[in-house]
């Protein structure tokens, strides 16, 4: 055996750095639906799935830094609807496991992207289902159905405007006009898959729609009550839960300002510069640390580096 004091300092510092490593890469992947299992990312060989490793959606959706903050912030915009928020409320146990809404919603954005086509119909299929139980009144008296086209335009709108925002603040700020409204045409067809109708395909459409929806949200105190929930940074262990409390508050930053205002919320120019440096921080080193996301093992599935 090799004492330790024989091996080579740059050896011994490598292999520190790897252990750093998996036990980072361990405790992200068990925020994702990774953890959940049923899908192999690797199989069948030469699939592309939905939309392929070229496409606008593979390259945002990839970065997990930009997208946890990116669902976060658009949970919270989504609850600002009332009929959203009472789907959620009345039919989730959203309030008692939130990590376990965390990795289902993970799964299948990460899924519909990233998995084989099978599998990404089988998740669609799954969540339509899903939404065909679940209905009910809202405190104001309407009907509510999850399966209602306008209802799943709004939450679709609104996560893709959300992860887009996250990935232009925290991954690549210079992508170009042309590939953001790329992006946008593209993801419409899973919202399409859903039952979502007359789905804003670009940059101006989104902002059009979001704009058109703004004098039907409110914020009362159960949409506040999930603001706190969010804020508590649900995560597996104690060492994460600093990470996620960053990111919670990356999220409430990605809010429009009108959103902002309706929520009673003021970030000073200093609170936004702290969440900011704090991200731009941490988001290099998960990004070190993740090489068996869903991305990496899709595109080693279609043959395609990095």
């Amino acid at each position: 055996m090799v004492e330790a004091g024989l091996i080579p300092f740059p050896f011994r510092l490598s292999l520190r750095m790897e252990v750093i490593r998996q036990h980072i890469e361990q405790q992200v992947m068990g925020l994702t639906g990774l953890a959940l299992g049923g899908i192999d990312y690797e199989r069948p060989l030469g699939d592309p799935g939905l939309f392929g490793p070229h496409s606008i959606c593979w390259q945002v959706h990839s970065d997990f830094p930009s997208m946890l903050c990116g669902g976060i912030s658009a949970l919270m915009l989504q609850m600002m609807h009332p009929l959203a928020l009472a789907g959620v409320w009345e039919h989730s146990n959203f309030r008692n496991d939130m990590l376990g809404r965390l990795r289902r919603t993970s799964q299948f954005i990460a899924g519909t992207t990233f998995a084989p086509t099978a599998d990404a119909w089988r998740l669609i299929d799954r969540v339509k289902n899903i939404h065909s139980k679940v209905a009910g009144t809202a405190p104001d008296g309407r009907p509510y159905a999850a399966s209602d086209p306008e209802l799943l335009l709004w939450v679709h709108v609104v996560e893709v405007r959300c992860f887009l925002a996250s990935h232009l603040r925290y991954c690549n700020p210079q992508l170009s006009g042309v590939a953001q409204d790329r992006y946008y045409d593209e993801v419409a067809r899973i919202a399409e898959a859903l039952g979502a109708r007359d789905v804003p395909r670009s940059r101006r459409a989104v902002a059009a729609y979001l704009d058109q929806m703004r004098p039907q949200l409110v914020f009362d105190a159960r949409t506040a009550e999930l603001f706190k929930l969010l804020l508590k940074a649900p995560s597996p262990n104690l060492l994460t839960r600093p990470v996620g409390r960053l990111m919670a508050h990356a999220g409430i930053e990605l809010l429009p300002p009108w959103a902002l205002a309706r929520a009673g919320l003021r970030l000073g120019n200093g609170r936004r510069r702290l969440v900011r440096l704090g991200m731009n921080g941490v988001a290099p080193v998960l990004r070190w640390s993740i090489r068996n996301g869903a991305s990496h093992r899709a595109r080693r599935r279609v043959g395609v580096q990095g």
